[in-house]
């Protein structure tokens, strides 16, 4: 039996935005059904690594892929063969296919039931060419292209993972997967994709293997925490500057080439030699302070998502899919980051991800579990994950790359406003850059784009506004 929705979105989009403001289409939705591992599967319990198990990660995370029509799998069906890829891969995946339990201390495990993942089967009355040139965040009805199945959301005892696949008019289709974040950060949840699109195109097994081994990424015995972790602090609220959730401006911005060099005419030389990563993230950073403008003695942070595979001796595993990441964080008034030069936020970022290396790894762990595995702080804080390595966008189940691929949505958890991804991204004039989703206060927004806008003036000669600014780089 077919679901039918019609829906009328009316979202926020900033003049970047090639998608028109408001599109109204069908979508018709099968009953979800489980998608079980094609063979049997062990019964028995893993439990999860101390960074897994982190109150941070215990929420769902949506992802999602757009696929144009290709001429050389005329008349084969992307459901069927996704499907069907999926039970082969929750084979060599089959944690996946069960649900998790939290025992003793918080401490929380998979019981590897085979019950399986959701999966639901649509058709939406659309093309991809009617989202518009820029396919970016934010998306319209990504509520019903990867619906929340009732009761299908909860961190214990409910699927780990919710699979969508969508048939489009244009005979393109929406691949959309939504995520129990304490399984898999990124790179594990491209490694399931990519192996179920090597599935898909006619593999017998996924070329790296599943690792699971979440004991390497636990505390020492006993815990011994031997670094500073203030991106776990416990901060009192007292200003009342944690984001108020009503009227949120969405907002995706365009960093291309352009927009990066006239960024780094703003650096010290002594900085010259910083990333693009720690750039875009000061700028940001800088940006969104002015912006929200808090009081000048309150303290900002910065969280920075941190790969720590390769930081180990030897590095996590060659198909290890749990979480491999760190939050280092830096600390700075409202006012310094105002008023001092850029430079000076810079620094700060890179400092902060230089702190993660194996012994800070191992110190989270064991604050993990001697501290009751708390939240990271989102009190004034600001939160930035690089996408751009991932690999989402190369994810192939038959149909060549994902013309988009990425995070949904802007934002962690419940938490709208506290973070960011940066997603690779060609604009139409076929540069390669950075896509941001960004999501604020509506008047915060608009003090934002000025903020940005005020940063690049006089180093993009052919900008005269923030909104031409936008625009021209889309």
């Amino acid at each position: 039996m077919y679901l039918s929705h019609m829906l009328s979105v009316n979202s926020f989009y900033t003049t970047s935005m090639a998608s028109p403001a408001s599109l109204v289409f069908k979508v018709h939705r099968r009953e979800p059904e489980l998608i079980k591992p094609a063979k049997p599967t062990p019964h028995e319990f893993k439990l999860l690594s101390d960074i897994d198990d982190q109150e941070g990660l215990r929420f769902h995370i949506p992802v999602i892929q757009f696929y144009r029509h290709n001429p050389s799998v005329q008349g084969k069906d992307p459901v069927k063969i996704i499907r069907e890829a999926i039970a082969k891969t929750l084979v060599s995946y089959y944690p996946f296919a069960g649900r998790l339990r939290e025992g003793h201390n918080r401490k929380l495990m998979v019981e590897c039931t085979g019950e399986g993942i959701l999966f639901i089967e649509a058709d939406a009355d659309v093309t991809l060419e009617q989202f518009g040139d820029a396919l970016q965040p934010p998306f319209p009805c990504l509520e019903e292209l990867i619906f929340d199945v009732p009761g299908s959301s909860g961190v214990l005892n409910c699927p780990l993972l919710l699979i969508q696949v969508t048939r489009l008019k244009c005979g393109g289709f929406i691949f959309g997967l939504r995520l129990n974040h304490t399984m898999s950060d990124a790179t594990g949840i491209v490694q399931f994709m990519a192996a179920v699109g090597e599935m898909a195109r006619g593999a017998t097994a996924p070329s790296v293997p599943a690792v699971w081994e979440r004991h390497v990424l636990n505390a020492r015995n006993p815990p011994r925490v031997t670094c500073i972790h203030r991106e776990y602090e416990e901060v009192a609220d007292t200003k009342g500057t944690i984001i108020p959730l009503d009227d949120m401006a969405h907002r995706s911005f365009f960093f291309g080439p352009s927009e990066i060099s006239a960024l780094r005419k703003l650096i010290p030389p002594h900085l010259s030699r910083c990333s693009t990563f720690e750039i875009l993230t000061a700028c940001l950073w800088k940006c969104r302070t002015i912006a929200l403008q808090p009081d000048p003695t309150e303290e900002m942070r910065i969280i920075c998502l941190v790969n720590a595979r390769e930081k180990f001796n030897p590095p996590l595993p060659t198909g290890y899919y749990g979480n491999g990441f760190a939050f280092p964080v830096a600390v700075a008034t409202a006012g310094e980051l105002s008023e001092k030069p850029f430079g000076y936020a810079l620094e700060l970022v890179r400092k902060a991800k230089a702190e993660v290396t194996e012994e800070y790894m191992r110190s989270v762990a064991s604050l993990m579990v001697t501290k009751g595995r708390p939240h990271f702080t989102v009190v004034r804080a600001y939160l930035v994950s690089d996408l751009r390595n991932a690999g989402f966008e190369v994810v192939d189940f038959g149909w060549g790359n994902a013309i988009y691929g990425g995070a949904a949505k802007g934002g962690v958890g419940a938490i709208p406003g506290v973070a960011s991804f940066y997603i690779p991204f060609k604009n139409k004039k076929g540069e390669n850059g950075i896509v941001v989703p960004f999501c604020l206060p509506a008047p915060a927004m608009e003090r934002f784009v000025e903020e940005l806008d005020g940063m690049l003036k006089g180093q993009l000669q052919s900008v005269q506004t923030h909104s031409k600014f936008i625009a021209s780089s889309l």
